[in-house]
């Protein structure tokens, strides 16, 4: 059974073609329901919405948890040109701090629907439970190196803690927690980034 979105390089005869277009009809259909804020769609949702029968669901994807991880994995693909901050690593701190503040809230404004699913699903499901803690590290070192300049030259303890709040600030939970009380993209970057000059004004003071 199918369980990820299959290579779209490889050529395909016109029953691969058909069979590959609707499997993505499928999945796409998942990620519409989980942005219109359905964390849980069943099969017939998910095959209304994209035009094939239920049936043709369970020949994709053996169950609607493969189904769930395949989207997960689509949204992924469709973010990897979110995951680069504008500014360049050795450019001014400022520019930086605004910077990693706008590319994580174009990131994860744009991923948050599939996010939430994730963090509902990871304490019942190892592979997503694995795949959220992978993205974690991977936003979590982001953060660390591009501050590298101004952590670099604090103690091993001070520079850990200040570390620990900078990834907090940049993480999905503050972007989702502050989008909850009301706050729209642009208050949520001025939040960002009043913050995190705050934070760093001690290393560069």
């Amino acid at each position: 059974m199918t369980h990820a979105v299959p290579d779209r390089s490889a050529p395909i005869d016109g029953r691969r073609a058909s069979r590959h277009r609707n499997l993505l009809a499928v999945v796409d259909a998942m990620l519409e329901l989980f942005a219109e804020g359905n964390l849980d769609p069943g099969a017939q949702e998910v095959a209304d919405r994209s035009g094939v029968s239920r049936r043709s669901v369970f020949r994709y994807f053996e169950d609607m948890e493969a189904l769930g991880r395949a989207a997960i994995h689509r949204m992924h693909e469709r973010l990897d040109q979110f995951t680069t901050p504008a500014a360049a690593p050795d450019a001014p701190l400022a520019d930086r701090i605004a910077a990693l503040a706008e590319q994580r809230i174009n990131l994860y404004s744009r991923g948050a629907p599939a996010a939430r699913v994730m963090r509902l699903r990871a304490p019942f499901r190892p592979l997503i439970h694995d795949e959220l803690e992978r993205n974690r590290i991977m936003l979590d070192t982001q953060v660390a190196n591009y501050f590298r300049p101004e952590l670099d030259a604090l103690d091993a303890g001070p520079r850990g803690q200040i570390i620990a709040v900078l990834q907090v600030l940049y993480s999905f939970e503050t972007f989702d927690g502050l989008v909850v009380r009301g706050r729209d993209q642009t208050e949520v970057a001025a939040s960002i980034i009043r913050t995190a000059t705050a934070v760093l004004a001690s290393t560069v003071g």
